[in-house]
């Protein structure tokens, strides 16, 4: 047995034996939600003017928004797996969303990159002691609905700590779609025509309410992972109809896209499908607030909520628009990393509103700890830190934050890695070695590149973040010799002259009055059988 796991194992002994120390009614619930691809200003609490998310909403209004919230990774399997291990992406090793090419393999997708991406895992790793293992040792009952994407079979949710897996399996996209039937192995189909989200929430409520009724006095972790809001978008006919409608009353833009660095990126929030999905969301987050309240259990319940990576504005379904923040999805930029971050706290005298502190995934594990009074784990959420302190009023210290992305994203992004140290942040560019700096202080849409005017601060962070990839053992990308920079060029013709005026008439065709999918609107006009 590695020594890792044999140190994390004994903890999981003292949890046990700590657990038995208090009595099980003061341990706090939790209600851990998490959305797929949500981007910064996709909720009307955080600007949107589109969508309409007034049950999420609700969350934040009681609980702090951490303004400065981030995910660990701009693509999903990587920023999930450091909210279970509480460590940044190249240290638990799964640094690209799993099922992604890599090394040579690569090149089957003719994308004429410079680099072959890095090596990285492809599920959990096992000597990890993860969160759900964590509480599961600390006397909570482990409920996992919805996506997974941690890995393939004998890497599911009920092999790291769930007791109960309602939908998590090795798939990153809602296969067969949003509404039944659907395919998914880990949820069966029951009803033609049932939303996926909707589903989702019905079990997660189900197991609060069996649970409650049969052992009150055990404490509950529920963790529910929508597939929502990744693609393929899909809505029902009357949610679009709702916000096509909304888009025509506000005025329709002349243009929806501008090219980024690789791919026409979207700038404005006007599509109705993905309205509708995120609306559907949101309606799903109202069922188990619904529950929680009807239950009496909102007083001792702790409710996060957050996203895995930025919205899709580049690559995938295009769906939304992540400005004044610069990037989405895959990218490197803030648009690509920074997040809704809501945690309500029960039975807190004064509940803090908001807080400016940089906060990661990786913060939730030791934080969850804290708040269920369970010792913590430092040797496991090694990069994650409780927020406990900075909640009850603490200035917390200064730490740097890094992130490791060796590949290509679907959605444009390059092979880069980040770390940002107070209000600096350093994006260094494996392709070619160059980096950009950030003040995140005057410029957090990362307007203006400033590493030119601050040499030396630049040489300071570089140094910092190489150091730390060298700590962590870091895997890298690599020269591909067979790299054809005539092949390249036409490819990115071909996205400048084909693909982006396609899909700026595709925009307008989802806003055409007429616009209709397919028969049934993706299956959610089937009547129940």
């Amino acid at each position: 047995m590695k020594p890792h796991r044999y140190l994390l194992l004994i903890s999981l002994i003292v949890l046990s034996v700590f657990n038995k120390s208090y009595a099980q009614t003061t341990k706090p619930n939790i209600v851990f939600i998490l959305v797929d691809d949500l981007g910064i200003n996709d909720l009307s609490c955080m600007g949107s003017k589109f969508y309409e998310t007034p049950n999420v909403d609700k969350i934040a209004s009681q609980g702090t928004v951490f303004t400065n919230g981030y995910a660990c990774s701009g693509v999903c399997s990587p920023s999930r797996a450091s909210i279970m291990t509480g460590k940044f992406t190249a240290r638990h090793g799964i640094t690209d969303w799993i099922g992604a090419k890599s090394g040579t393999d690569w090149r089957s997708l003719n994308r004429s990159s410079k680099l072959l991406p890095a090596y990285y895992q492809h599920q959990l790793p096992k000597e990890d002691i993860v969160l759900a293992e964590a509480l599961k040792a600390g006397g909570y009952k482990t409920f996992f609905a919805g996506k997974w994407h941690l890995g393939e079979l004998g890497s599911y949710p009920e092999d790291h700590g769930f007791d109960i897996n309602k939908g998590g399996w090795e798939a990153g996209s809602p296969n067969g779609g949003y509404f039944s039937p659907w395919q998914n192995p880990s949820l069966p189909n029951i009803e033609n025509g049932e939303e996926l989200s909707m589903r989702l929430a019905k079990e997660t409520a189900a197991f609060i309410t069996t649970h409650t009724k049969t052992q009150k006095d055990q404490p509950f972790f529920a963790f529910l992972s929508f597939y929502a809001v990744h693609g393929p978008i899909q809505t029902t006919e009357e949610k679009w109809a709702k916000y096509r409608q909304k888009v025509e009353q506000n005025g329709i833009a002349k243009t929806g896209y501008i090219m980024e660095h690789d791919l026409p990126i979207r700038q404005v929030q006007d599509n109705p499908i993905y309205a509708g999905l995120v609306e559907a969301m949101d309606d799903a987050v109202g069922l188990v607030l619904q529950t929680l309240e009807k239950l009496n259990l909102q007083e001792n319940t702790i409710l996060v909520f957050t996203s895995d990576n930025g919205g899709v504005a580049s690559g995938d379904s295009y769906s939304t628009a992540n400005l004044p923040y610069r990037g989405g999805k895959g990218y490197q930029w803030e648009g690509g990393i920074r997040e809704p971050y809501f945690i309500k706290f029960p039975k807190l005298s004064s509940q803090l509103k908001s807080s400016e502190y940089p906060v990661t995934g990786a913060d939730f594990f030791p934080t969850l700890l804290d708040f269920a009074q369970l010792p913590l784990l430092p040797a496991q959420h090694i990069d994650g830190q409780s927020l406990k302190p900075l909640i009850e009023g603490k200035k917390p210290p200064q730490r740097p934050l890094y992130w490791h992305y060796p590949h290509y994203g679907n959605q444009g992004g390059q092979p880069n890695s980040i770390i940002i140290e107070k209000k600096f942040k350093l994006i260094h560019y494996w392709e070619d070695g160059h980096d950009e700096l950030y003040n995140l202080g005057t410029d957090p849409y990362e307007q203006k590149n400033i590493a030119n005017q601050n040499k030396k601060k630049v040489k300071f962070l570089a140094k910092k973040l190489s150091d730390w990839l060298i700590s962590v053992n870091a895997h890298y990308p690599t020269q591909d010799p067979e790299y054809n920079a005539e092949k390249a060029k036409k490819r990115h013709q071909n996205i400048e002259e084909v693909l982006l005026p396609r899909l700026e008439k595709e925009r307008l065709d989802f806003l055409n009055k007429s616009f209709k999918p397919n028969d049934n609107w993706w299956d959610s006009k089937f009547t129940k059988d």
